[in-house]
């Protein structure tokens, strides 16, 4: 296969101005020389904080001007050989991710540094960035309400991972051993983002509540999801609530009659 360039000229702020994050250009000694055109339109809310009229008063300022302790940040710089990245409070009014990437030189075998990119990511004000983790801690926050007898429903929603599931786990066989629960229903119905460790989970709550006697039932699993999940062994699985349940009285029926 022939190997052609591609029939168009792209510069290399072209294609730093076409990354939708705020980069920063900084030379060897620090000093600002450069900010794409995404950054130079968002530093404008933040120039009036360091009492700058604009975005363009950063150009030629040294990043030393941002920090309370210039010489920790230089201590840091330099020992940068490949990526350094960190979260920032900005005058304790925007929450930011920064990653610094040192500039290598080419022209020479030993990649001399001869300046840094840096790249402030998902800046926002400490008044969202404090609304977004209380949703989060609600979202991860899993009631579990008591929807019959000896039977119990959790209602997960948002995204579900390995570090939420583990979490639960013990939640809900503490729940079960100290009140005698039979059965748990797990509502899949608000899931919204999911890892594939997702039926590892599933699968290790339904077998450690099979270890107390309890049965696991899964209810409310979109198509997508049933996709990504596959095959869970010995679990029974329900389109809805409604019909979970259903079976859930169906067999504490038997259980009365036997």
């Amino acid at each position: 296969m022939n190997n052609r360039l591609l029939p168009i000229n792209i510069t290399g702020t072209d294609a730093l101005n076409s990354i939708g994050e705020n980069i920063i250009i900084a030379d060897i000694n620090y000093k600002i020389i450069w900010l794409n055109t995404y950054a130079r339109k968002s530093l404008n809310s933040i120039a009036p904080w360091y009492d700058l009229s604009n975005s363009d008063d950063f150009i030629g300022m040294n990043m030393d001007f941002f920090h309370k302790e210039p010489s920790h940040q230089r201590q840091v710089m330099s020992e940068i050989k490949n990526g350094h990245r960190a979260r920032i409070n900005i005058k304790n009014n925007f929450i930011a991710d920064i990653v610094i990437t040192p500039i290598k030189s080419i022209r020479n075998q030993d990649q001399e540094i001869e300046g840094y990119m840096v790249m402030l990511m998902d800046v926002t004000s400490e008044a969202d960035e404090a609304r977004r983790l209380e949703d989060k801690v609600s979202e991860l926050s899993t009631p579990i309400l008591h929807i019959w007898d000896n039977t119990i429903a959790l209602t997960l929603v948002g995204e579900f991972d390995v570090v939420r599931g583990e979490t639960l786990i013990p939640i809900v066989l503490e729940e079960c051993i100290s009140k005698g629960i039979e059965f748990v229903m797990v509502s899949l119905s608000g899931i919204g983002n999911f890892d594939d460790s997702v039926r590892q989970i599933l699968q290790k709550l339904h077998d450690c509540l099979r270890l107390l006697g309890v049965q696991c039932i899964i209810v409310g699993i979109k198509p997508e999801l049933a996709v990504r999940i596959g095959t869970l062994g010995n679990i029974a699985i329900f389109v809805d609530a409604h019909q979970g349940l259903k079976h859930i009285m169906k067999l504490q029926e038997n259980r009365s009659l036997n």
